[in-house]
C-alpha cells in the first residue's frame, strides 16, 4: 500500500510528451511568491464554488493577472503560450476532440502536425488531461499554454456551430416561416426544399440569433472559407464555420424565404423574412444579398418588437437631458432631429418619442425606409424609389393629410429637409434623423444641404446626437481600479475620479466571455439658445457652433460616456472605441 508521502507526491507522466512538472500549481505560485496561502484558499474556495479552475479564480479574485499567470506557467513547465486570437483551427481539428471533453479538462485542439495534435491547455501540469487526449485521438500531444478566458472564448467560436446542430433535433421550438400569397413559384421551390438539411441549418442560423440578441447576422463567402458571425451588442462574433460546399445552398435557401430572385447571382438585392416561433412569438429579417468576388454575401437585420425600447426613462438619458428631450417634442410647432452614424439607436429613440406623442387627440404620420416596426396607432408609409414614392413626395402628401407631428426617416437631400423645415415652419412638429458626427455639425450638413440659415434657426428645437456603449455583464462585473492619468486625459476631472464606482466584466456563460451584455445610449443634447441662433446666423463654423453650445450647458458625448463609466455601467475601453475627444 502507498505511504502517504507517495500520494502526496506528482504524478509522473507516463510519456515523454511533457516536461517533468516542478510541482501543482498552486505549490508553485507559493513558492516563487506570487500569491499568498490565504490568497491560494480563497482562489480554491472560489474554484470549487464556480467550478473554475484555480488559474481562472485567480484571476477572477484579482490576485494574479490572466497574461501574468499564462507567463509564468510557460516558463516553469517550459512550454510555449500561444495568443489564441490569431490562431485558424481548421474542422479537421475541432473533430477530434468533443467539446465536453474541452470543457472537461480546460483545453483547446488548435493543430495538427502529423501524428502529432498540438493543445492549448490551462493548466500544463493536468496529466489526466494528456493521458485522456493521447488515448481518445491515438495522437501524440504536444502542450502550449493559454489563458482560461481566451480558451472558453475561442471554443465557443468553433464548437458554436456543432453545439447548435445538435440542440437542433431537441429543439421542441418549431419555427414557421411566414409567406406572402403572391409569388406562388417561389413558395413552391420552398415547400420542395423543407426536409433538406440546409433549410434546417438556416432556420437554426436565425432562431440562434434570437436567441443571442444579435441585431445582424452576416452569411460570408471567401475563396476557402464560408462564415456566420452575428452582431451582438454592436460588436461582430464569428459564431459557426459551415462548409464551403454548403455555400450556394445556403444562400439560396435565404433567398427563397426573402422572396428574391435565386437565379439572380450578378445584382444586390433586398427582402425581407418573417418568422413565427413556436411560443408565438413573430420576428421581421431584412435582408441584403450582395455579390462579392467569391459567391453572394448576405446581411440579415433583425426587426424584433419584444426587444424595442420605447421607454424614454430607460434609453440612458440623465435627468437633464430628457427634461430638454421632452420639453422640446412637446412643442406645438418645430423640428427635432436625431443624428449619429448606423446602429446608434437612432429610430430606437424616435420610435420612443412618438410613443410619447402617441395620443388619441393627433394625428402623427411617418415615412420611413424600410418601416422597421409596426406601432399601433400611428400612419407608417414605407418608402418606394422605384415607383417615386421617396420622403419629399410622400411629406408634401402628409402636409395635404391634416397632420399634427411627422416623422421623416431621413433627411438626405434638399429637396426633403426644405419640405421638413417649411412643415416645422408652419404648425406641425417633425421628428428626423441625418448621418452626422455630432449635435453641432448637423447645423452645418443642413446649411450645405441649401437651407437658408434663418429657415435653420426659427425651424430647429433641438439637435441629439447618440452613440451606443456596450453595457457591462451585471452578472460578471466587479470593481475595477483604473490609471488614474488613463482616466484623466479621457476627460474625467479629479472629484469625479475620486468618486466614481469603476467596474468591469471579468466575462461569464451569460455574456459569452466578453464582459459586456447588452448597450446602454450616450446622448448629446444641443437645444436651440438664443446664443446658437445668433452664431449661426454669424456663419460660425461647427466647431465654433460647439463651444457656444458648451458655454449653454450642452454635455458632449464623451462627456456623457464618462458619466456611465464612472457609475459602473460600461469600461473605459469601451467608450474609448466609441467616442472621441473633444
Amino acid at each position: 500500500m502507498a505511504n502517504d508521502d507517495d500520494r502526496n507526491t506528482p504524478r509522473k507522466p507516463q510519456s515523454s510528451y511533457l516536461p517533468a512538472p516542478i510541482k501543482s500549481m498552486g505549490e508553485m505560485l507559493l513558492r516563487e511568491k506570487v500569491v499568498s496561502i490565504e490568497q491560494l484558499k480563497n482562489a480554491a474556495a472560489e474554484a470549487a464554488k464556480t467550478g473554475k479552475h484555480l488559474g481562472g479564480a485567480l484571476n477572477a479574485l484579482g490576485y494574479v493577472d490572466a497574461a501574468h499567470l499564462v507567463d509564468f506557467l510557460s516558463r516553469q513547465y517550459q512550454v510555449p503560450s500561444i495568443d489564441l486570437s490569431a490562431v485558424d483551427i481548421s474542422e479537421e481539428v475541432v473533430r477530434l476532440v468533443p467539446r465536453d471533453v474541452c470543457e472537461k479538462h480546460q483545453l483547446l485542439p488548435i493543430a495538427l502536425h502529423g501524428t502529432s495534435l498540438v493543445v492549448a491547455i490551462v493548466d500544463p501540469g493536468n496529466y489526466h488531461a494528456i493521458d485522456d487526449l493521447k488515448f481518445l485521438t491515438g495522437l501524440n500531444i504536444e502542450i502550449v499554454v493559454a489563458a482560461e478566458a481566451d480558451i472558453s472564448k475561442t471554443r465557443t467560436r468553433y464548437y458554436g456551430a456543432q453545439e447548435q446542430i445538435s440542440l437542433l433535433d431537441d429543439m421542441n421550438e418549431q419555427i414557421e416561416y411566414l409567406e406572402e400569397e403572391h409569388d406562388t413559384d417561389t413558395a413552391e421551390l420552398a415547400r420542395s426544399s423543407e426536409e433538406a438539411p440546409v433549410v434546417r441549418l438556416v432556420n437554426l442560423i436565425l432562431v440562434d440569433a434570437i436567441r443571442r440578441g444579435a441585431s445582424d447576422i452576416h452569411i460570408e463567402s471567401y475563396e476557402k472559407m464560408f462564415r456566420v458571425r452575428y452582431r451582438i451588442d454592436g460588436v461582430l462574433h464569428e459564431m459557426m464555420r459551415p462548409p464551403l460546399k454548403l455555400r450556394n445552398a445556403i444562400v439560396s435557401r435565404v433567398k427563397i424565404m426573402s422572396q428574391l430572385d435565386i437565379a439572380e447571382r450578378r445584382l444586390p438585392q433586398d427582402g425581407r423574412i418573417k418568422l413565427k416561433l413556436g411560443d408565438g412569438k413573430e420576428c421581421d429579417f431584412r435582408v441584403s444579398v450582395l455579390p462579392t468576388l467569391f459567391g453572394e454575401k448576405v446581411v440579415m437585420r433583425l426587426l424584433d418588437k419584444g426587444n424595442l425600447q420605447t421607454d424614454m426613462t430607460k434609453l440612458g438619458f440623465d435627468q437633464d437631458e430628457l427634461d430638454k428631450f421632452k420639453h422640446a417634442i412637446h412643442q406645438p410647432f418645430g423640428m427635432v432631429l436625431v443624428t449619429g452614424p448606423t446602429g446608434s439607436g437612432k429610430t430606437t429613440t424616435l420610435y420612443s418619442a412618438l410613443t410619447e406623442l402617441n395620443k388619441i387627440t393627433e394625428n402623427l404620420s411617418t415615412a420611413e425606409d424600410p418601416v422597421e416596426f409596426n406601432l399601433e396607432g400611428i400612419n407608417q408609409v414605407q418608402m418606394n424609389d422605384a415607383i417615386g414614392l421617396n420622403f419629399a413626395s410622400v411629406l408634401r402628401s402628409f402636409l395635404r393629410q391634416d397632420p399634427d407631428i411627422l416623422m421623416v426617416g431621413e433627411i438626405r437631400d434638399f429637396e426633403t429637409a426644405e419640405i421638413a423645415v417649411k412643415a416645422a415652419l408652419t404648425g406641425h412638429m417633425v421628428l428626423s434623423t441625418l448621418h452626422t458626427n455630432d449635435a453641432p455639425s448637423t447645423i452645418n450638413r443642413l446649411l450645405n444641404m441649401g437651407v437658408e440659415p434663418f429657415m435653420v434657426t426659427a425651424s430647429l428645437n433641438l439637435i441629439a446626437a447618440q452613440r451606443l456603449v456596450r453595457r457591462l455583464c451585471a452578472e460578471c462585473k466587479e470593481p475595477h481600479v483604473y490609471d488614474k492619468q488613463q482616466c484623466l486625459d479621457a476627460g474625467l476631472t479629479e472629484e469625479e475620479y475620486d468618486g466614481a464606482k469603476f467596474m468591469k466584466g471579468r466575462g461569464c456563460r451569460t455574456c459569452g466571455e466578453s464582459g459586456f451584455k447588452g448597450r446602454v445610449a450616450c446622448y448629446e443634447i444641443m437645444p436651440m439658445s438664443d446664443g446658437l441662433r445668433d452664431a449661426v446666423l454669424q456663419g460660425y463654423s461647427a466647431g465654433e457652433l460647439k463651444r457656444v453650445a458648451i458655454q449653454d450647458g450642452m454635455q458632449t458625448l464623451r462627456r456623457s460616456a464618462l458619466k456611465k463609466m464612472a457609475l459602473g455601467l460600461t469600461s473605459l475601453e469601451e467608450l474609448l472605441r466609441v467616442t472621441r475627444g473633444d
